[in-house]
């Protein structure tokens, strides 16, 4: 949440009611996607945003590749604020407990900001604004691949700058 300070007071630029029901909206979406998404191994995406009559909606998410997904243009949105994808199913050979550097540039080059679920039920908020990811809800918070290894990647940071992520990721994932 961001703060817009004056001279005596301190209120927050967004309400607690709008971030509360687009992190509800974003678990919906993902509780329907993540079982599809592990099942065939492969990302979907979309998008989160305003429809014509201002109501806080999903885009129909587009089915993408192992590693990969480009999201239709939304139909029913009128206004983007944020992508989302899943990362398919889990896979010893791939650093998926994370968003990646790319899911990070894409959201940034698009002027918006994104969700990401992982194959271990993680919740990933990526603010494009800061250059932060930061994890929203842990292991099993989201669907979950049944064959996933808890520490796989090693240690899992709470949240990465766009930097510390990189790193991590060109370290291995460890």
């Amino acid at each position: 949440m961001r703060w817009i300070v004056f001279p005596f007071f301190i209120m927050p630029s967004l309400t607690y009611a709008q971030e509360a029901a687009e992190l509800t909206l974003v678990k919906q979406v993902f509780a329907e996607l993540q079982p599809r998404s592990i099942r065939w191994n492969r990302e979907y995406c979309g998008y989160i945003g305003y429809d014509a009559d201002g109501t806080l909606s999903a885009s129909r998410p587009t089915p993408g590749k192992r590693d990969a997904c480009l999201p239709d243009d939304p139909e029913n949105l009128g206004t983007i604020v944020a992508s989302y994808h899943t990362h398919g199913a889990f896979s010893p050979d791939h650093a998926n407990e994370v968003p990646s550097g790319e899911d990070m540039e894409g959201d940034e080059g698009e002027g918006i900001d994104g969700w990401v679920a992982t194959p271990g039920g993680r919740l990933w908020y990526i603010d494009t604004e800061d250059m932060v990811t930061t994890q929203i809800c842990g292991i099993g918070c989201l669907p979950m691949d049944e064959d996933f290894q808890p520490g796989d990647m090693g240690h899992i940071a709470q949240s990465y700058s766009y930097d510390a992520l990189v790193k991590k990721l060109e370290d291995g994932g460890v």
